[in-house]
Parts: C-alpha cells; sequence; structure tokens
C-alpha cells in the first residue's frame, strides 16, 4: 500500500508542472449543492471522427456557475492544423491558412486543463469530445481528463423517459434539441458556438431535473 502511494506519488513528480496543477485540483472535493458547483460546457471541432487518426481542430468552453451562464468567461483555442480535411471544412468551416491565432497541441492543453481545473464538464454526446481530449494528452504522454463528465443527450433523454415522449433507441441531436427547447443555432459547428448552446440545453434539462428544488450533485450525477 505505501509502496503503491509512493509509486504514484513520483509518477506524478514527473509529470509537467501544469499537469500537476490540474491533479492537485481534486484534491478539493465538488460541492454537494448543484449550484456551488461549477460546470464548464465544452464543445472540439475537428478534422474528422477517427480518434487515432484525426486531430482537434478547435475547442470552445463556458463556464456555469449560480445558475447562470457567465457569457464573458469563455475560452476559445484555435489549434495548428497538421492534415486538411476539405470535406469536414464544410461543417465547420475552419480553413487551413485562416489568420487568427493557433497554438500548438500541447499549449492547447494547458490552456484547456487550466481553465477547467477539477470543474464538472458537460458536453453534447460527450463521449467523443471527451476521447478526443484524451487522445490527444496520450501523445504527450500525459493521464486522461480526471473530471466528473455529465453528457446533454443523455440526460435529455433521461428526462423524458418517465413521460414516454422519447425514442429510447435513438440519438437525438444538438439541433434537435435546440429546436425541442425553442433555442436559436447561433454559430452552429463553431466550437465555442456549440458550447453556447450546450449550455442553454444543460440549463433547460436543469430546470426539468430540479423543478425548482434543491437537487444534491451525486443526484444529478446518478440522473
Amino acid at each position: 500500500m505505501i509502496f503503491n502511494w509512493f509509486k504514484k506519488k513520483q509518477k506524478l513528480e514527473n509529470l509537467p508542472e501544469f499537469w500537476r496543477n490540474y491533479s492537485k485540483s481534486f484534491e478539493e472535493s465538488l460541492p454537494e449543492d448543484i449550484n456551488a458547483n461549477r460546470f464548464v460546457v465544452f464543445d472540439t471541432e475537428t478534422t474528422g471522427f477517427d480518434f487515432e487518426k484525426d486531430r482537434i481542430l478547435s475547442i470552445g468552453a463556458m463556464t456555469i456557475m449560480n445558475n447562470s451562464i457567465e457569457v464573458k468567461h469563455n475560452l476559445e483555442i484555435y489549434l495548428e492544423q497538421e492534415m486538411f480535411n476539405p470535406e469536414t471544412v464544410k461543417i465547420h468551416g475552419i480553413i487551413q491558412n485562416e489568420k487568427f491565432e493557433k497554438l500548438s497541441e500541447i499549449e492547447a492543453l494547458k490552456k484547456f486543463l487550466k481553465y477547467i481545473g477539477n470543474s464538472v464538464l458537460v458536453a453534447h454526446h460527450a463521449r467523443f469530445d471527451i476521447r478526443m481530449i484524451n487522445k490527444a494528452l496520450a501523445r504527450h504522454k500525459l493521464p486522461k481528463l480526471k473530471n466528473k463528465v455529465l453528457d446533454t443527450a443523455v440526460l435529455y433523454k433521461q428526462t423524458r423517459i418517465s413521460s414516454n415522449l422519447i425514442n429510447r433507441d435513438r440519438s437525438y441531436s444538438l439541433d434537435e434539441i435546440a429546436e425541442a427547447y425553442n433555442i436559436e443555432l447561433t454559430d452552429r459547428h463553431t466550437a465555442l458556438g456549440d458550447a453556447y448552446i450546450t449550455a442553454i440545453v444543460f440549463m433547460k434539462l436543469l430546470s426539468r431535473i430540479t423543478k425548482g428544488k434543491p437537487v444534491s450533485f451525486k443526484k444529478l450525477y446518478r440522473f
């Protein structure tokens, strides 16, 4: 037991300072009260859907605290492009020689980890975005993300299963849920734009789940 603890500590000390700082943020437990938690809603735009071959082009993130979206406290990162897929440009619109600041993959990861800390991550079809980030981390010999994760696609299904207003076998897109909630699709298929739409969806889902009553984070996470 002591040997395993020492080995784990030694491994952590061998990792870069920015990762150690990120890891240390998890020494503090998450608040039980949902409103006291910091949620980071995020999205990635990528060159494609292959976890081994494709790369992240941009990351957009927004903070939710105290039942409010902190629009000004957002994160938008564009990454240097090592590969180019003209087919996916039709979706995200990011072309290879766009004239805005681009970061290397490792610098983008540093910035992202500093922004999220130990916050609860929220994304639509979160498995994809989380796995793309984890693959990027692995390329730099870094561990996987440590954050708790909530998926708005899963939460949307769960809020409707009890009333039979949903097809349990379908995977609902962000567009479909936004339409169901009358949310305007602003800057769709940009990382920050999609993060903002997802943040509004998440707020509406929280309202349906809590119904104005106190709900613990553990209950939300189990939900």
